[in-house]
């Protein structure tokens, strides 16, 4: 399911959903929201997007009031819709409305992500403690001295966008992690875990390279 095609809630529009008529964003009854996960379940891409509109902005308030984050937010709730997508046909009448299933979904993916957060959370602080240096790990210290590399440049191409543009805030542009994390206005987790996960994209292509 490509999800390129749907608008993720954005909390400086009205009501919270990026580019969408309010009105259409309202849970509708019990009995048609069954009736569109039935069809979502069949693979109906329009039921699947009617069923987004009426029930995102529950979804990321539900999510925001967990995660504080808007950002960590809409990962949760394109996550949460994913899920929906891969297992509506499993809905049954039996595991209560259709709301209090999808809700339930976003509560467990937010809750997840919670803990992960304070589990990278922990590992950074213990690195920390450990290393003394609150701007390098042993992944950086790998990559970086390769950054100038012709090689580089080719698998940046392999990391994500959100990846790429942090990696090259941090290492082309000389920021740190929490000036990186303001220019982006992404919480300094994020933005960490974000360069991490990059920079290990970068030297396992180097490797293979």
């Amino acid at each position: 399911m490509d999800f390129s095609g749907y608008s993720r809630p954005d909390q400086s529009a009205p009501g919270g959903v990026e580019g969408r008529d309010l009105s259409s964003t309202e849970p509708g009854g019990d009995e048609d929201l069954a009736q569109l996960l039935f069809d979502v379940g069949q693979g109906n891409q329009e039921s699947f997007s009617l069923f987004y509109d009426r029930t995102v902005r529950r979804v990321f308030g539900l999510a925001h009031r967990i995660l504080i984050d808007t950002e960590l937010s809409e990962d949760a709730t394109q996550e949460v819709y994913l899920q929906v997508w891969k297992t509506a046909g499993q809905y049954h009448r039996a595991a209560g409305s259709p709301m209090a299933w999808l809700m339930t979904i976003a509560h467990r993916r937010a809750v997840d992500k919670v803990r992960s957060q304070q589990r990278s959370s922990d590992r950074e602080a213990r690195y920390l403690a450990a290393s003394g240096d609150v701007e390098r790990d042993d992944v950086v210290d790998s990559v970086t001295g390769r950054l100038e590399a012709e090689a580089v440049v080719q698998c940046l191409d392999t990391l994500t966008g959100r990846q790429q543009e942090s990696v090259k805030l941090a290492y082309y542009g000389g920021l740190t992690y929490r000036q990186v994390a303001e220019k982006l206005g992404a919480a300094v987790p994020t933005v960490k875990s974000r360069i991490r996960d990059g920079l290990l994209r970068l030297r396992n292509c180097l490797e293979v390279s």
